[in-house]
């Protein structure tokens, strides 16, 4: 039988129906990778749609620009700085005013399935001001549609949308806030409480490069976490905010964990046992991270993946997590987004613009980012992809139990023993 046919016949089909093309398709590429027996299908996508499903970091649904606006800043002299936080405005919040962008935003997340995103709220970098642009850009998201994506403060918020039927972001950052004036430790530390104080419970210590913390893991030396990178975790575990290593160094990671004294992570990575890349982590370091009580997320990036680079590869590297060092140490952070259907016609309203300067976020070693995936391979891992992730834990044998670890169990452990006891 053919599997759209299949899919047609099946109780599965109005779970998987979409109006969307673009979700539709997605699906139908990573079912052909799949290949799942009715059986499994139908477990997965009623286990999924039962279970509270936490994503270790992401982000939301994202919105078509407005070509016509952004052109319009570009022909009237705008700086390159001014046309970047545009177009991340539009992106990050055009749903919240645009009718058809919204459709878009609340369909992709009906599809997922997720209750929660540990959602990518800062800025790569550790300026204050920096970091604070897509914090304020995501909670004017939350506020202005609560009745359907809210801002979880607390863990059992999470719990409490998952009752409601809602869906919830709990804030995350790209970097930890110092000023960098250097005058005291203490001084410097101050932010990471006020940033707490504006909702944000996770933050990378160093994005891919070196900074006061530690090193990256696109340095070459692998220098480590500094006296001060100590200073800051205790800080971050003192204040209930979770160190996440993924984009640091090996050294960086393994010292991270052994200087915590609370579960922390790394949200968004691959095992580098399957695949050997800088953004993977080797056994030494995801042992040290478990030992702490917390968990890797794998994420959703072929390129860092390896083999197939498809959606039976990311299960490949659960697999590897969990068969050795355990189920509740694995967790799924995609670090991939819906695109709204609408985005290719708005940029092609965009006059051409000349050669720009790579962004500082952007110094990735050469040949350690992108590479020649096919379309197919990435779709097959699309975010509204999220409940073919569950019917693929079932089809590799993984009970309920665990598979409800691995899809939220995990990282709500992890942010309740980071938050708990906390002085708020």
């Amino acid at each position: 039988m053919h599997r759209r046919q299949f899919l047609v016949s099946s109780a599965a089909a109005a779970q998987l129906a979409s109006p969307n093309e673009s979700i539709q398709q997605s699906r139908d590429i990573a079912l052909k990778v799949l290949a799942p027996s009715k059986r499994d299908l139908e477990h997965g996508l009623a286990l999924h749609s039962s279970s509270l499903v936490v994503e270790s970091y992401g982000f939301m649904p994202r919105a078509a620009l407005d070509g016509a606006a952004v052109r319009q800043a570009i022909e009237s002299g705008a700086s390159n700085a001014e046309i970047q936080d545009l177009v991340e405005d539009h992106g990050m919040t055009r749903y919240v005013t645009n009718a058809a962008e919204q459709r878009e935003y609340l369909d992709a997340w009906r599809a997922s399935g997720v209750t929660c995103i540990l959602q990518n709220a800062g800025e790569e970098g550790s300026d204050p001001m920096r970091l604070i642009k897509r914090l304020g850009r995501y909670t004017y998201v939350t506020h202005f549609l609560r009745d359907h994506v809210s801002q979880a403060v607390q863990p059992s918020d999470i719990d409490a949308a998952k009752a409601a039927g809602r869906h919830c972001v709990y804030m995350t950052g790209n970097g930890v806030p110092v000023t960098q004036s250097w005058d005291s430790v203490e001084e410097e530390l101050r932010y990471i409480r006020i940033f707490f104080q504006l909702g944000v419970r996770m933050m990378h210590l160093t994005y891919n490069r070196r900074n006061m913390i530690g090193d990256g893991c696109g340095e070459p030396a692998n220098a480590g976490l500094s006296d001060f990178g100590r200073a800051v975790v205790a800080e971050m575990n003192r204040q209930g905010v979770i160190p996440d290593v993924a984009h640091s160094g090996w050294r960086t990671s393994l010292e991270a964990a052994k200087a915590s004294s609370k579960p922390m992570v790394a949200s968004h990575t691959a095992v580098d046992a399957l695949h050997h890349h800088i953004r993977a982590k080797p056994d030494e370091v995801i042992r040290a991270i478990c030992d702490t009580g917390g968990l890797v997320g794998i994420c959703c990036i072929p390129n860092f993946l390896g083999g197939e680079s498809n959606i039976a590869a990311m299960l490949n590297h659960i697999d590897y997590v969990a068969k050795k060092f355990g189920d509740d140490h694995v967790a799924i952070g995609t670090d991939v987004a819906y695109t709204s259907r609408n985005a290719a016609s708005e940029s092609a309203k965009l006059p051409r613009r000349g050669r720009q300067r790579t962004r500082w976020e952007a110094l990735w070693p050469p040949g350690s980012y992108g590479g020649n995936n096919t379309p197919e391979q990435v779709r097959s891992m699309a975010w509204t992809n999220w409940p073919l992730f569950t019917v693929g834990l079932v089809q590799r044998g993984y009970s309920d139990t665990s598979i409800r670890k691995i899809i939220g169990g995990n990282v709500m452990r992890v942010l309740r023993a980071n938050f708990d006891g906390v002085r708020i």
